[in-house]
């Protein structure tokens, strides 16, 4: 991460302008902050459901100064309107391009600055904010590697019947198109004490146990019983601890984009999604308003015209393969461009920008702990982050690709979930690990340090029914130093299983003990919270899956021949060293990458200097 630059304070006996750095009236801004908090979040929720918003006229709480900051808003309104009519205000310009001169928080950051940016619409704003009641969040670790750390995860609803003003472009409610979906899963980290952000995508069809609370599913699906239920889903399976929720549409997105007079982006080769609209030709900068650059970020069924292609025609076009995993990667090219647009319009006056303001704010969803205050230290300590310097990386996953007898499709007790994807162990550790800067014997969810092996209790239950599975993988697991107390037989869920670390408490040594037994395997391996499936008195019980191994004892043997040092590695062979490792039909890929390069056919940042010019569709 860069260094930030030192942010001046004016003391109270000699004020001071505002530095290069900092707010204005940053004081103000925090102050106003712990006002709005006075009323208390609780008392404006209410106990309203997991999709309940705020009702304002319901609210009981009292706000210091509140008719006068209300009057301030009001104000600010009129003040907007007669300087449509009139000239803008001297130096409001100039000041803009200081103050988030290197925005890093993307469109989140849009809302989260217009919040910290003027006092009395700050006022304003709060009150009309929505509002939803998400359980399971956590506080802020105040102890251990994390402490002080927050993560917040950003959620895009494909939910049309949501929408405000039904658009044909995105599919009608009224027409059947009406499931609730995440299209995009972001966590963003945060870490004032150290100066870091860091970004984590995790691709929305990667198949869980606790997606929904009936069971496994991609992790997309989670979202159809709200951010409860997606906020449980990554702490239970991924050990990611979630402070904050927010979530926006389709509208909102766009809105964005639009209040922001569009972005430019470059096309190296003509590209066309006929699911997501995407239909541009080639061009050196292509200027986008907010539904083309929808377009952009949804597609996962983009063809492209390659060097080679005969036909002009874009639906016989080449289609590229890895689907919602190259969206992601083009996703956060997205949001670099992005962050440039918002850095070059500016947020320092809330009567210049009302337009910015009022095209987030009405589609956004925040949880209902998230106080005002709380985003403007948010605000106040990342808003001279570059975005270049953020690292922006993908849970990678192993892409399931061939089934038995399902043409592709994954099979679970039963049902067809379709193309789905698995997790890889143990390179999603590494990526969570990185975003939440600890270490590999830190609890990730604790920032504490993990349990020792011989404090966890074991249990493995065979889910393949592969011979001796059971009982190979508990000797693997006992040579590490681990409990085992039991193994068994499960019936088996399908042809292709993951591995899954069961545990059946969530107190935070019970997860911990799951953590430590999962960090000590590699391949299609998940943790999952689910008494049901815990046996044999066990902390944590195991059930084998298609693709997994136990890692070899760090025990080093000593050089032959003048050969090097070398370390065992889990093999499939019975050894003096006991590892376990089961077969593979070859039904799950290699994993992919956290942080690809872009596919040559993929838009991104125009190049300085490049006029921009209208999309151009292709022939179809």
């Amino acid at each position: 991460m860069a260094e930030y630059g030192r942010r001046r304070r004016a003391s109270e006996s000699s004020p001071r302008r505002p530095g290069r750095g900092s707010i204005p009236n940053e004081g103000g801004l925090r102050n106003l902050g712990d006002q709005v908090d006075a009323q208390g979040p609780a008392g404006d929720m209410g106990t309203a459901g997991d999709m309940g918003t705020v009702d304002p006229s319901t609210s009981s709480g009292v706000t210091a100064n509140e008719a006068g900051l209300a009057a301030l808003g009001e104000a600010m309104h009129r003040a907007q309107k007669g300087r449509r009519a009139g000239r803008r205000p001297r130096k409001v310009r100039s000041r803009r391009k200081r103050i988030l001169r290197r925005v890093a928080l993307i469109s989140l950051a849009v809302v989260l600055v217009v919040l910290g940016s003027g006092a009395g619409y700050a006022y304003y704003l709060t009150h009309d904010l929505h509002r939803v009641q998400v359980q399971g969040l956590n506080s802020a670790l105040t102890t251990g590697q994390e402490a002080g750390s927050e993560n917040i995860l950003m959620v895009g609803s494909t939910s049309r019947c949501a929408l405000t003003v039904q658009n044909a472009a995105y599919g009608l409610c009224s027409q059947g198109v009406n499931g609730v979906n995440s299209d995009v899963i972001m966590i963003l980290h945060a870490d004032p004490a150290h100066h870091q952000l860091a970004l984590l995508s995790i691709p929305r069809d990667l198949f869980i146990p606790n997606a929904r609370s009936t069971g496994p599913n991609k992790i997309d699906a989670g979202l159809y019983q709200g951010l409860t239920q997606l906020v449980a889903a990554i702490e239970e399976d991924f050990g990611i601890p979630i402070q904050h929720a927010v979530s926006l549409n389709f509208d909102q997105f766009a809105n964005i984009v639009d209040a922001l007079g569009g972005i430019n982006m470059s096309f190296p080769e003509s590209v066309f999604d006929a699911e997501s609209g995407l239909n541009v030709q080639a061009a050196t900068c292509v200027h986008l308003d907010g539904t083309q650059a929808l377009q952009v970020v949804r597609a996962r069924h983009l063809q492209y015209d390659a060097p080679g292609t005969t036909t002009a025609d874009a639906e016989y076009w080449p289609q590229e393969v890895q689907s919602d995993l190259a969206r992601i990667n083009r996703d956060h090219e997205f949001l670099r461009v992005l962050a440039t647009a918002v850095a070059k319009k500016g947020l320092g006056d809330p009567i210049t920008d009302l337009d910015l303001i009022n095209s987030v704010k009405a589609d956004l969803t925040f949880d209902q702990s998230w106080s005002v205050s709380d985003m403007a230290n948010l605000v106040l300590a990342f808003h001279s982050v570059n975005i270049d310097s953020v690292p922006q990386l993908t849970l990678p996953v192993a892409v399931v690709t061939d089934p038995d007898g399902s043409d592709g499709s994954l099979i679970y007790q039963g049902g067809n979930y379709g193309d789905v994807e698995f997790p890889s162990q143990a390179q999603d550790q590494s990526v969570i690990d990185q975003v939440l800067g600890i270490g590999a014997t830190t609890d990730s969810m604790t920032g504490s340090a993990l349990p020792t092996p011989s404090s966890v209790t074991v249990s493995v239950m065979n889910g393949t029914g592969a011979a001796n599975q059971a009982s190979d993988t508990s000797a693997a697991l006992a040579a590490l130093g681990f409990h085992t107390v039991g193994v068994g037989d499960t019936p088996a869920v399908g042809d292709v299983a993951e591995t899954v670390v069961y545990y059946g408490s969530r107190d935070s040594a019970t997860e911990a003990a799951a953590e430590s037994v999962a960090r000590s395997m590699s391949g299609s391996v998940v943790i999952a919270y689910d008494p049901s499936q815990v046996v044999d008195g066990a902390q944590v019980t195991v059930v084998t899956g298609t693709q997994f191994a136990v890692n070899a004892p760090a025990t080093s043997i000593a050089p032959t021949g003048g050969g090097s040092t070398t370390t065992p590695t889990s093999s499939s062979t019975p050894s003096s060293t006991p590892t376990s490792t089961s077969t593979s039909s070859g039904a799950i890929d290699t994993p992919s990458a956290s942080n690809p390069s872009l596919a040559p056919w993929d838009p991104r940042a125009c190049s300085a200097g490049a006029t921009p010019t209208a999309p151009v569709p292709n022939e179809t």
